[in-house]
């Protein structure tokens, strides 16, 4: 009796997570290609049933990605390793998600585009290693081990947001997710949802010269968000910059590594750093996507840590 119980609710959550995927906006369009949890879906019922009354809902979630991610290298034996995630919330309300409409693009989302009972959005960072780091700085092309860690840290970005998915809806709680990248527009290169500047609003860090984010746990990593229905209370963003050039005029070091000279003090050439970047991807075609190249992220003082703190 208690075993089909439990069946049923498992299978109400999965039709639930299937159902909550169909959004209009094409942001969310990939998600429909991509093939699900893979090794996630072991972890994906293991949060426990009941919080402490001690623990808040943002610790609660802080602590099922930071699990998530610790379990997942173990679970699907990844080759690549992470460091400890930071998660940052923001109101779906707040002012800065349609600004986004000039700074990024007119089509760029508002949280309710993706979820109509939008009420906060949750971003996360998955910092890369120090050796995985270390492999990209030699050369003008993308390492094997940065190419390798740029896919499965999407694929983990797209099982972190799925099994959150689930932890919310056991919570009676919708949520839309969105790939970790590929959701943009080809010919403009401009994405309709930006996990970079969703971060921002969520106050996980400031932007860098190099037009990474730079987090507590520096650039070096990945990038995720998800909207829920759930109430959230929204992080304060820090007014400090945390590139060194735009904190004091300093640095500039990620502009000099730029191998394909797309990245300058007052500009950047997206066109040109795509190019690179699918350069990359036609060395590794033993991979699943490597375009990629993050030589501006790398051996600079922002790379693990947020160095106007620090």
């Amino acid at each position: 009796m208690i075993g089909g119980l439990i069946i049923r609710n498992v299978w109400s959550i999965l039709l639930l997570n299937r159902s909550l995927t169909r959004i209009s906006h094409p942001v969310t369009s990939l998600l429909q290609q991509m093939d699900g949890e893979k090794c996630g879906l072991g972890l994906l019922f293991r949060f426990r049933k009941g919080m402490s009354h001690s623990v808040t809902i943002k610790e609660a979630i802080r602590n099922e990605i930071e699990r998530f991610v610790r379990d997942y290298q173990v679970k699907c034996q990844t080759v690549t390793a992470w460091g400890l995630p930071v998660v940052g919330f923001a109101s779906s309300s707040d002012p800065a998600f349609l600004e986004l409409k000039s700074a990024v693009g007119p089509t760029h989302a508002l949280p309710a585009d993706l979820l109509p009972r939008a009420a906060a959005v949750v971003a996360f960072f998955i910092p890369f290693t120090l050796e995985t780091a270390k492999s990209n700085e030699r050369g003008n092309t993308c390492s094997w081990a940065w190419s390798k860690a740029y896919g499965e840290t999407n694929r983990l970005i797209h099982e972190v947001s799925i099994h959150m998915r689930a932890f919310l809806a056991a919570r009676h709680h919708e949520t839309s997710i969105t790939p970790a990248t590929h959701n943009f527009e080809p010919e403009k290169l401009v994405s309709d949802w930006s996990h970079r500047h969703v971060a921002v609003i969520a106050g996980l860090g400031k932007m860098g010269l190099n037009n990474m984010l730079i987090t507590g746990r520096g650039c070096c990593g990945r990038l995720g968000s998800f909207v829920t229905s759930m109430d959230i209370e929204p992080d304060i963003r820090s007014e400090t910059e945390a590139c060194l050039y735009r904190h004091s005029g300093a640095c500039m070091k990620c502009v000099k590594q730029c191998v394909n000279h797309a990245l300058y003090e007052k500009k950047f050439d997206r066109f040109g750093c795509y190019e690179m970047c699918l350069l990359n991807n036609r060395l590794f075609l033993d991979l699943e996507t490597a375009d990629v190249c993050g030589k501006c992220l790398v051996r600079v003082p922002c790379s693990h840590a947020d160095p106007v703190m620090a």
